[in-house]
């Protein structure tokens, strides 16, 4: 195994963006309360939350963080006070990927962008009341960026199973681990990127989907990572937002270590493997559908193999990395909550199984400061 350079080269900086949906604190039906939310968080409470597509949803951002133990320290302060402010609105907020109660429709928030993208894309904007989580990590331009996301194309269906967090519909099981991911592959701009030849390349693709009507500009190139369209960094959007605050520091632990391994191997002129986008987006489909404990494609090998294998293949080749930049206790308590009690789709299962609202809102309820699963009581 090669030995790991500095900290500096294995350590870059990475943020991490969180979407929440808003719900009724007792159905648990989305409700659009993002203004009262976000009024509340920002003059109030000194956090300044982000309006997303629909009133039933908003964002939060970390800082700029350098390891994954600030990741955490974070996530766990934003997620209490964001809870905090949607009591004071009179909802709840929740950390999960698509609806699991009630509709899957959401009122377009009024602004200027988000108002011409419900004109151009119709019900599709109006039925995108999901939310992902999305990790950034500093690369050093946008040659290199490019480069990145062809190394980390392979990964992204491991990724995916990691977080999948939303099984259900309308109170319904669709059979999948990630309903999200369905739900976000209606975008003509969506799923895995192509393989990026050059920076010239992806300006190329992104001018072609625009004058298509596809995409309105750079932002809306949907692709599960892509080079940010403002900041220097690679971003990875493959994700439903995490069940746990764990979860979501053991997702930005990865990509930390891939993009850095990926930054490194790049400059020393390694080639990424050039996997067809079909056959990523087949293996993607799988790891939605099946989740951290089911089987997909592996990309690399050509068979199909169990997600929780592929995923320790990635530890493996990622160790060096997380040893030098710190994050490795942080990757390890992410992998135990994992072993113990699987993925969020895992979770919800388990305790909606009896058609109970409350244990799935408790489940789901952003300020749980543990990763422990809610007690189960006897009936």
């Amino acid at each position: 195994m090669e030995k790991a350079p500095s900290k500096d080269v294995w350590g870059p900086t990475v943020g991490v963006e969180e979407e929440f949906l808003l719900v009724d604190a007792v159905t648990g039906i989305p409700v659009n309360r993002a203004d009262e939310v976000v009024t509340v968080a920002r003059e109030q409470l000194g956090l300044h939350l982000e309006h997303e597509l629909t009133g039933a949803q908003v964002e939060t951002n970390t800082s700029v963080c350098h390891d994954a133990e600030q990741v955490r320290r974070e996530l766990l302060e934003t997620r209490r006070v964001v809870a905090q402010a949607a009591r004071a609105a009179g909802c709840r907020v929740i950390a999960v990927g698509a609806p699991p109660l009630g509709h899957a429709t959401g009122e377009i928030t009024d602004s200027l962008r988000y108002r011409r993208i419900a004109r151009e894309f119709g019900a599709l904007a109006e039925q995108q009341l999901i939310c992902g989580c999305h990790v950034h990590v500093a690369v050093p331009d946008r040659e290199t960026a490019v480069q990145v996301c062809n190394h980390l194309r392979p990964w992204l269906p491991v990724l995916a199973a990691v977080t999948a967090n939303s099984p259900f519909s309308e109170g319904e099981d669709t059979g999948f681990a990630s309903w999200r991911s369905t739900i976000w592959s209606r975008w003509p701009v969506s799923g895995p990127p192509p393989f990026f030849t050059s920076w010239q390349h992806y300006e190329e693709l992104c001018d072609t989907m625009i004058a298509a009507g596809t995409a309105l500009d750079r932002a809306m190139a949907y692709w599960d990572v892509r080079p940010a369209t403002d900041l220097p960094t690679v971003e990875v959007r493959i994700s439903d937002v995490a069940a746990s605050v764990d979860d979501a520091v053991l997702l930005a632990a990865l990509v930390r270590a891939l993009v850095a391994r990926a930054v490194h191997d790049a400059g020393r002129g390694v080639q990424a493997e050039p996997v067809a986008q079909e056959t990523l987006r087949q293996a993607c489909w799988g790891a939605a559908n099946e989740g951290l404990r089911g089987s997909t494609l592996d990309v690399l090998s050509g068979r199909s193999r169990p997600l929780r294998e592929q995923l320790d293949d990635m530890v493996r080749g990622l160790m060096p990395v997380l040893e030098a930049n710190g994050d490795l206790p942080a990757l390890q308590r992410g992998l135990r909550l994992l072993d113990s009690q699987g993925c969020g789709a895992d979770r919800q299962r388990r305790v909606f199984a009896k058609g109970q609202v409350e244990p799935l809102l408790r489940l789901l309820d952003v300020d749980r400061a543990d990763s422990a699963e809610p007690r189960q009581t006897s009936a």
